[in-house]
Protein backbone atom coordinates (compact mmCIF):
# COMPACT_ATOMS: atom_id res chain seq x y z
CA UNK A 1 0.00 0.00 0.00
CA UNK A 2 2.74 2.25 0.49
CA UNK A 3 3.01 2.41 -3.33
CA UNK A 4 0.11 2.32 -4.54
CA UNK A 5 -1.59 5.96 -2.64
CA UNK A 6 1.10 8.04 -3.62
CA UNK A 7 1.68 7.22 -6.93
CA UNK A 8 -2.29 7.53 -7.65
CA UNK A 9 -1.92 11.02 -5.81
CA UNK A 10 1.13 12.02 -7.61
CA UNK A 11 -0.33 10.61 -11.08
CA UNK A 12 -3.63 12.32 -10.70
CA UNK A 13 -2.12 15.29 -9.68
CA UNK A 14 0.52 15.59 -12.18
CA UNK A 15 -1.83 15.00 -15.03
CA UNK A 16 -4.49 17.67 -13.94
CA UNK A 17 -4.31 20.14 -16.60
CA UNK A 18 -1.15 18.71 -18.29
CA UNK A 19 -1.12 18.12 -22.34
CA UNK A 20 -2.04 14.42 -21.57
CA UNK A 21 -5.99 16.03 -20.00
CA UNK A 22 -6.10 18.13 -22.48
CA UNK A 23 -5.46 15.47 -25.46
CA UNK A 24 -8.14 13.26 -23.73
CA UNK A 25 -10.50 16.71 -24.13
CA UNK A 26 -9.50 17.02 -27.57
CA UNK A 27 -10.20 13.51 -28.24
CA UNK A 28 -13.70 13.42 -26.65
CA UNK A 29 -14.97 16.24 -28.17
CA UNK A 30 -13.39 15.09 -31.43
CA UNK A 31 -15.27 11.68 -31.51
CA UNK A 32 -17.80 12.09 -29.09
CA UNK A 33 -17.47 8.62 -28.16
CA UNK A 34 -16.31 9.35 -24.53
CA UNK A 35 -16.78 5.62 -23.42
CA UNK A 36 -14.26 4.13 -26.42
CA UNK A 37 -12.08 7.39 -25.87
CA UNK A 38 -11.46 6.37 -21.48
CA UNK A 39 -10.96 2.75 -23.24
CA UNK A 40 -8.27 3.53 -25.23
CA UNK A 41 -6.80 6.18 -22.20
CA UNK A 42 -7.00 3.53 -20.37
CA UNK A 43 -5.05 0.84 -22.02
CA UNK A 44 -2.24 3.40 -22.81
CA UNK A 45 -2.33 4.48 -18.90
CA UNK A 46 -2.11 0.92 -18.25
CA UNK A 47 1.25 0.12 -20.45
CA UNK A 48 3.02 3.60 -19.52
CA UNK A 49 2.50 3.06 -16.09
CA UNK A 50 3.89 -0.70 -15.96
CA UNK A 51 6.86 0.11 -18.33
CA UNK A 52 7.81 2.54 -15.58
CA UNK A 53 6.87 0.25 -12.59
CA UNK A 54 9.44 -2.63 -14.48
CA UNK A 55 12.36 0.13 -14.90
CA UNK A 56 11.67 1.21 -11.39
CA UNK A 57 11.62 -2.42 -10.52
CA UNK A 58 14.97 -2.47 -11.55
CA UNK A 59 16.64 -0.29 -9.63
CA UNK A 60 15.89 -2.30 -6.42
CA UNK A 61 19.10 -3.29 -4.43
CA UNK A 62 21.48 -1.75 -7.07
CA UNK A 63 20.95 1.48 -6.52
CA UNK A 64 21.42 3.12 -2.46
CA UNK A 65 17.83 4.13 -0.89
CA UNK A 66 19.03 7.51 -0.19
CA UNK A 67 19.90 8.00 -3.96
CA UNK A 68 16.14 6.71 -5.03
CA UNK A 69 14.83 9.24 -2.67
CA UNK A 70 16.92 11.57 -4.66
CA UNK A 71 15.39 10.43 -7.73
CA UNK A 72 11.99 10.65 -6.33
CA UNK A 73 13.13 14.37 -5.09
CA UNK A 74 13.93 14.88 -8.65
CA UNK A 75 10.72 13.37 -10.41
CA UNK A 76 8.61 16.10 -8.04
CA UNK A 77 10.65 18.65 -8.96
CA UNK A 78 10.49 18.31 -12.37
CA UNK A 79 6.75 17.42 -12.52
CA UNK A 80 6.04 20.40 -10.54
CA UNK A 81 8.46 23.01 -12.67
CA UNK A 82 6.35 21.02 -15.66
CA UNK A 83 3.16 21.73 -14.50
CA UNK A 84 3.90 25.39 -13.94
CA UNK A 85 4.90 25.50 -18.16
CA UNK A 86 2.03 26.54 -20.33
CA UNK A 87 0.68 23.83 -22.26
CA UNK A 88 0.59 23.00 -26.14
CA UNK A 89 -2.92 21.98 -27.61
CA UNK A 90 -1.70 18.35 -29.28
CA UNK A 91 -2.66 17.33 -32.79
CA UNK A 92 -5.21 13.91 -33.01
CA UNK A 93 -6.02 14.40 -36.71
CA UNK A 94 -3.00 11.77 -38.11
CA UNK A 95 -4.95 9.23 -35.79
CA UNK A 96 -8.37 9.73 -37.61
CA UNK A 97 -7.71 6.38 -39.50
CA UNK A 98 -7.40 4.28 -36.27
CA UNK A 99 -10.55 4.48 -35.01
CA UNK A 100 -11.97 5.86 -31.70
CA UNK A 101 -10.40 3.60 -29.50
CA UNK A 102 -7.01 3.18 -31.65
CA UNK A 103 -6.84 6.98 -31.57
CA UNK A 104 -7.35 7.52 -28.36
CA UNK A 105 -5.13 3.94 -27.38
CA UNK A 106 -2.06 4.92 -29.40
CA UNK A 107 -2.29 9.16 -29.24
CA UNK A 108 -2.38 9.18 -26.09
CA UNK A 109 0.25 6.20 -25.22
CA UNK A 110 2.89 8.74 -27.35
CA UNK A 111 2.51 11.43 -25.59
CA UNK A 112 2.50 10.10 -22.02
CA UNK A 113 5.79 7.95 -23.08
CA UNK A 114 8.48 10.26 -21.26
CA UNK A 115 6.20 12.23 -19.65
CA UNK A 116 6.46 13.33 -16.23
CA UNK A 117 4.16 11.07 -14.74
CA UNK A 118 5.82 8.46 -15.87
CA UNK A 119 9.16 9.60 -14.48
CA UNK A 120 7.32 9.94 -11.28
CA UNK A 121 5.82 6.27 -11.78
CA UNK A 122 9.20 5.04 -12.39
CA UNK A 123 10.78 7.05 -9.14
CA UNK A 124 7.84 5.56 -6.75
CA UNK A 125 8.86 1.95 -8.12
CA UNK A 126 12.15 2.11 -7.50
CA UNK A 127 11.92 2.96 -4.27
CA UNK A 128 8.73 0.58 -2.93
CA UNK A 129 9.18 -3.01 -1.97
CA UNK A 130 5.87 -3.87 -4.47
CA UNK A 131 6.98 -1.59 -7.61
CA UNK A 132 4.00 -3.52 -9.89
CA UNK A 133 1.74 -1.09 -6.73
CA UNK A 134 3.00 1.81 -7.83
CA UNK A 135 2.53 1.09 -11.38
CA UNK A 136 -1.06 0.73 -10.52
CA UNK A 137 -1.71 3.49 -8.62
CA UNK A 138 -0.28 6.07 -11.35
CA UNK A 139 -2.41 4.05 -13.95
CA UNK A 140 -5.48 4.58 -11.85
CA UNK A 141 -4.32 8.36 -10.99
CA UNK A 142 -3.86 8.66 -14.98
CA UNK A 143 -7.63 7.44 -15.69
CA UNK A 144 -8.89 9.07 -12.66
CA UNK A 145 -7.75 12.54 -14.13
CA UNK A 146 -9.17 11.59 -17.43
CA UNK A 147 -12.71 10.65 -16.05
CA UNK A 148 -13.66 14.83 -16.07
CA UNK A 149 -12.04 15.13 -19.66
CA UNK A 150 -13.92 12.81 -21.09
CA UNK A 151 -17.29 13.48 -19.53
CA UNK A 152 -17.35 17.47 -20.07
CA UNK A 153 -14.83 17.42 -23.20
CA UNK A 154 -14.69 20.53 -24.88
CA UNK A 155 -16.51 22.01 -21.87
CA UNK A 156 -13.70 20.64 -19.15
CA UNK A 157 -11.48 24.39 -19.72
CA UNK A 158 -14.50 26.71 -19.30
CA UNK A 159 -16.12 24.78 -16.39
CA UNK A 160 -12.45 23.59 -14.39
CA UNK A 161 -9.99 26.28 -13.70
CA UNK A 162 -7.36 24.05 -15.02
CA UNK A 163 -4.61 26.73 -14.94
CA UNK A 164 -5.22 28.13 -11.46
CA UNK A 165 -5.18 24.05 -10.65
CA UNK A 166 -1.92 23.42 -12.98
CA UNK A 167 -0.38 26.18 -10.79
CA UNK A 168 -1.16 25.14 -7.53
CA UNK A 169 -0.56 21.44 -8.59
CA UNK A 170 3.45 22.27 -9.56
CA UNK A 171 4.09 24.60 -6.34
CA UNK A 172 2.78 21.56 -4.29
CA UNK A 173 5.09 19.23 -6.30
CA UNK A 174 8.18 21.57 -6.23
CA UNK A 175 7.68 21.50 -2.32
CA UNK A 176 6.95 18.36 -1.74
CA UNK A 177 10.43 17.92 -3.76
CA UNK A 178 12.31 20.01 -2.35
CA UNK A 179 11.60 18.56 0.83
CA UNK A 180 11.91 14.85 -0.07
CA UNK A 181 15.78 16.00 -1.43
CA UNK A 182 16.18 18.08 1.48
CA UNK A 183 15.24 15.16 3.69
CA UNK A 184 17.57 12.48 1.23
CA UNK A 185 20.48 14.63 1.90
CA UNK A 186 19.57 14.52 5.92
CA UNK A 187 19.46 18.14 5.47
CA UNK A 188 15.71 18.24 7.25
Amino acid sequence: MDAIVPAFLAALLAEFGDKTQLLTVLLAARFGRPGLVLAGVAGAAIVNSLIAAVGGAMLIGVIPFRALNLLLALALIFAGGGALLPQKQPHVGIYDRLGVFGASLLAFFILELGDKTQFLTFAFAARSPTPLLAGVGAAAGIIAASLPAVALGAALPNVVPLRRIRIGVGLLLLIVGIVVALSALRLW
